[in-house]
């Protein structure tokens, strides 16, 4: 066996009483070979090495079929718990817990696909009986098993959790969500940690009565059910069906509450998840996506977007600056964002900063607005002019980008050529910057 403890060499720190200090050193038989940190749950493999279960588990799903160590192809893939080596490593634990060490708790025993699809089927009979009360205990149950590892986890999304789980949300939201609520947002909770869906997942979750339950949740329930709820839109929306789109649009109220959610920002998880729904929204090939671009621009989304440009953390940036430049593909958008006195400033200032899309995004953006914006007899390009634009745009064709952008790059700078003479240029950001012109 490994001897614990060893002199420090070299340098020896020495404890007041002249004493050499002493390093704890883990017993190699206690590390698991690929991670070399001590073992919490030590498993034998058929071929006699004992390894940590969670980094044996995860060589075997990257797609190896060989033993770490020995290199043996592995043929029978049951690992056996090893009691002793644990109970060994739990003892050497407690006897050095003054040295800092923790006892590692004794690991539960992994549920198996049988139990898991034990439970679905439950699960499943208790949503078609509508028994809301059996079927929340049965979820509970299955939320408890995913919290002791992250490999039940996956043991109970790949056994089918997902398309059961979803289906019964169904079930329950089209009985009744003010009767079920319960049961309903306990489903969603569960459903959070299960994305990406399978496709008849999305199908089920995506149904007009389960959308509707969402919405629900969305004004009536606490800030909790409501992250819950916001995120299992954004997940289901991110697939781009578009007949969820125009279901989510049809829901009364849906389009205030996404723009109550982006101009309050109760809570980051809320806003930048709405930011995303939005996005979906106004930038699917739905018949109803221009329909829907007036709406928001009716309920003064132009306005809360150039707050967050203006207030908000950069991460948001990039959806704010998307949204905006979808919004200036309909008329009534760039005409909310020319009678904006911050919209030119604003998208000159995000240029060249934050990420490349954003870049693009305010290029875009800028482009539509001085292009097909008010006939004002240039006063957008003058305005863009004044802030530094042409300085902007000589850069990013510089510095290089996408081919759209340097296509719009190109033409605003042709737009605003004949407006140089008649003001000098201002930018705070490239004072230093010599023109070419």
């Amino acid at each position: 066996m490994v001897l614990g403890w060893r002199r420090r060499k070299g340098n020896r720190k020495h404890s007041k009483g002249g004493k050499p200090v002493m390093e704890l050193v883990v017993p190699n038989h206690f590390r698991c070979p690929i991670s070399l940190d001590t073992m919490k749950d030590p498993v034998t493999l058929s071929t006699g090495i004992t390894y940590d279960r969670e980094n044996v588990e995860r060589w075997f799903e990257e797609g190896n079929i060989t033993c770490p160590v020995t290199n043996q192809v592995v043929r029978n893939f049951d690992m056996i718990p090893n009691h002793s080596l644990r109970m060994m490593i739990q003892d050497w634990c407690v006897e050095n817990r003054q040295h800092g060490v923790e006892r590692i708790p004794t690991p539960r025993i992994p549920i198996s696909p049988i139990e898991v699809a034990e439970l679905l089927m439950q699960v499943k009979n208790s949503a078609r009986g509508l028994d809301q009360y059996g079927c929340l205990e049965l979820v509970q149950k299955m939320k408890k098993w995913g919290e002791e590892s992250e490999r039940n986890k996956r043991c109970i999304v790949d056994n089918g959790a997902p398309v059961a789980l979803a289906s019964s949300f169904d079930a329950f939201a089209n009985d009744s969500v003010e009767r079920n609520v319960v049961v309903l947002e306990e489903i969603l909770s569960a459903l959070n940690w299960m994305f990406p869906l399978q496709l008849e997942a999305q199908k089920s979750l995506g149904s007009l009565a389960s959308l509707r339950c969402m919405v629900w949740f969305l004004k009536h329930q606490d800030l909790s059910g409501k992250e819950k709820s916001i995120v299992a839109l954004r997940e289901l929306l991110s697939f781009g069906d578009v007949q969820h789109v125009e279901a989510l649009s049809q829901i009364e109220g849906v389009n205030e509450l996404l723009v109550e959610f982006i101009n309050k920002r109760v809570s980051p998880t809320i806003t930048k998840a709405s930011l995303r729904v939005v996005w979906y929204m106004v930038s699917s090939s739905s018949n109803c996506s221009e329909k829907m671009k007036l709406a928001f621009v009716e309920l003064g989304l132009v306005s809360c977007l150039l707050d967050i440009l203006i207030e908000s953390e950069k991460s948001r940036y990039e959806k704010a600056l998307a949204i905006l430049d979808s919004l200036f593909s309909c008329e009534e958008g760039r005409n909310k964002g020319c009678g904006n006195d911050l919209t030119v400033p604003l998208l000159v200032k995000k240029i060249l900063r934050v990420s490349p899309l954003t870049t693009d995004y305010s290029v875009s953006a800028l482009w539509k607005l001085c292009k097909f914006g008010e006939k004002d007899e240039g006063r957008t390009l003058l305005e863009a002019l004044q802030v530094g634009a042409f300085q902007k745009l000589l850069l990013v064709l510089q510095v290089g980008c996408g081919d759209e952008t340097k296509e719009k790059a190109t033409e605003l700078l042709k737009l605003m050529n004949p407006y140089r003479a008649e003001l000098e240029c201002i930018d705070s950001d490239y004072k230093n910057v010599k023109r070419s012109f």
